[in-house]
């Protein structure tokens, strides 16, 4: 993958440049990424579970704090970082990806599209905040394992405290996430594209599902969804003439891609199909 960096000099409207194009990143900052921090047992991959987690340890905790020996501060504290958590994981991260989505519309729009008046490109709005929720310092997951952990070494913490809180950790060995790969099949389905795809029996260790189509337009492979749920419906409409699309997918965990892409597979689609 080709990664562009900030002051290499591209333009938002270099004409070698396809923002759908998987073959590069711009996500990657000028200076060198930390590693990723690694997950603790107890707490979930997929980030739809992650703020089911969260949710639980944050009702939870108050009602414990003081068998735990934990001050009002200290409970305070770690229920505003689940708080954020929960706010950036399950409502700011899903709408952002949405308006990439729709940016990678807007683009499409703007090379190939119709219309009579000027085009006006998606802004993104984040969600509001919920009632009682403030953002907090970056590090919430990390104070939140580091709080877990000064629980357990308290000796005050029960087992069904633990389980209560869900910081049991997990007895399951994760797979080798570099060698995964999606099993794609598409079918048209009268007017759309059935794309059927799994997990391959690893959904407790992966997020999603990145699915990219051809639909041999000279774009290349452009970026389709990000599914979280097996099975998606492309409802593109087809082209007035018979055309091949072409889809490819890989998994994503950690908000990144990981294994291997899986093998593409073709539909005929068009007025004469």
């Amino acid at each position: 993958m080709k990664t562009i960096k900030w002051n290499e000099g591209y333009t938002w409207n270099d004409p070698n440049l396809r923002w759908g194009d998987p073959s590069y990143s711009v996500l990657e900052p000028l200076a060198k990424r930390k590693s990723k921090m690694k997950h603790n047992k107890y707490f979930p991959l997929k980030q739809a579970d992650q703020v089911t987690w969260l949710t639980n340890f944050k009702n939870t905790l108050p009602g414990l704090a003081t068998a735990l020996g934990l001050s009002n501060g200290v409970r305070d504290a770690a229920v505003a970082n689940c708080n954020w958590l929960i706010y950036v994981t399950g409502s700011w991260l899903p709408a952002s990806r949405a308006w990439s989505l729709a940016c990678t519309d807007a683009l499409a729009e703007a090379q190939t599209g119709t219309g009579s008046s000027a085009q006006v490109p998606p802004v993104f709005t984040a969600p509001a905040l919920p009632s009682g929720v403030s953002a907090v310092n970056p590090g919430a997951l990390t104070r939140l394992f580091d709080l877990i952990q000064t629980i357990k070494d308290s000796g005050l913490c029960t087992d069904a405290m633990a389980s209560n809180l869900g910081i049991v950790g997990s007895v399951d060995a994760p797979p080798d996430l570099s060698a995964v790969q999606p099993v794609l099949a598409a079918k048209v389905n009268g007017s759309v594209v059935d794309i059927k795809w799994g997990w391959g029996g690893n959904a407790k260790f992966l997020e999603s599902c990145q699915i990219m189509v051809d639909r041999a337009d000279t774009h290349g492979f452009v970026l389709l969804t990000i599914d979280t749920t097996p099975n998606y419906t492309d409802t593109q409409a087809f082209p007035g003439t018979k055309t091949i699309w072409t889809y490819k997918a890989i998994y994503r965990a950690n908000d990144a891609e990981v294994g291997i892409w899986s093998a593409p597979v073709s539909v005929v689609v068009g007025a004469s199909a």
